[in-house]
């Protein structure tokens, strides 16, 4: 039977060791990578590229907009945006799908009860042989039931933490209530007008970052009417679909995929832009919703997918056989 010192030493030495020397080496090499890239770039008297100067000459007499970059992410180059769009849409459903607790298992009728028998003979409760008894002492080393120290890992994942939206204070609490609403309207107003910077990917993530906001001074309680997988998902994929279809109607109308069909309104108006400015609200939707739903499905992530590798096994203890090993074998 191996003793609880020796199964501390085993989970020692297999603690990982930081090597500060390779960390300084990388963060020096970024670092001078980023200052050559700045020390690279064009002054104010260098000619433009080729594709600066054909978006500065359509965008007035063509998207009737006086900001050539919205004229190039969702005009010239949307058919680029739209691929980053659904980039972004299949990451957030898969951290959607990774971090989803487990749907209830429905088996026949009196399942639990045919096999209550099976579980009480090989329930690991009942083992009292040595191996098990090493095993438990390997584990207890683990969760800081010995002389370690507990850590963040010493808990299960999903543990409810404290609200501490209480410990937030006055100041706090306050300069947001008076931020919250200034930033959501800078970001309707970089998705509204063509004829400013912006766009929908700027605006979306500006309102993701109230809703960040409001949920780090006041809790969850003030955004869970929102952030709601039932409610956010259906309207991300309408959204998602509406931007597939301003693609498609320009690809029937005026037979290229992601052609302008809109009517264009005079420039430095609400509507200029034509497409420009649909796929540009679509976006922020997509954006926003997508963000919103991929951080707070991390936040309320509630069991572990990644395999524990770093648990120590002490000597005499078999290795835990895989599912469906011994039949296999």
């Amino acid at each position: 039977m191996t003793d609880l010192p020796h199964a501390l030493r085993e989970y020692e030495e297999t603690e990982a060791r930081h090597r500060p020397l390779v960390g300084a080496v990388v963060v020096l090499g970024c670092a001078a990578v980023l200052v050559l890239a700045l020390l690279g770039l064009p002054d104010e008297h260098a000619p433009l590229p080729a594709v600066a100067r054909y978006a500065l000459e359509i965008s007035l007499p063509v998207w009737h907009l006086t900001e050539p970059v919205n004229v190039v992410v969702y005009g010239t180059r949307g058919f680029d945006t739209f691929g980053e769009t659904f980039l972004l849409l299949a990451a957030v459903v898969a951290v959607v799908v990774l971090t989803r607790t487990k749907e209830r298992r429905r088996g026949f009728l009196g399942e639990e009860l045919a096999a209550r028998a099976e579980q009480e003979q090989y329930d690991v409760r009942q083992v009292t042989d040595d191996d098990e008894r090493a095993a438990r002492l390997a584990e207890d080393a683990e969760r800081g039931g010995g002389r370690l120290p507990a850590t963040p890992d010493s808990f299960e994942l999903g543990t409810p933490a404290p609200e501490r939206a209480q410990g937030m204070s006055v100041v706090v609490r306050t300069g947001i209530r008076v931020v919250a609403p200034i930033l959501t309207v800078g970001g309707l107003y970089l998705v509204s007008w063509g004829f400013s910077p912006g766009g929908g990917f700027p605006g979306g993530a500006v309102l993701l970052g109230v809703v960040l906001l409001v949920y780090a001074a006041f809790g969850y309680r003030r955004v869970r009417g929102f952030v709601r997988p039932g409610l956010i998902e259906p309207i991300e994929l309408a959204f998602a679909l509406a931007i597939c279809a301003l693609g498609l109607v320009g690809l029937a109308v005026e037979g290229s995929f992601w052609a302008n069909w809109i009517p264009l309104a005079p420039a430095e108006t609400i509507r200029s832009g034509g497409i420009v400015q649909a796929f540009s609200v679509a976006e922020l939707a997509e954006v926003a919703l997508g963000l919103s739903l991929a951080v707070f499905s991390l936040l309320g992530m509630r069991h572990d997918w990644a395999p524990d590798t770093s648990r120590p096994r002490a000597r005499g203890a078999r290795p835990k056989e895989e599912p469906g090993q011994g039949e296999r074998e």
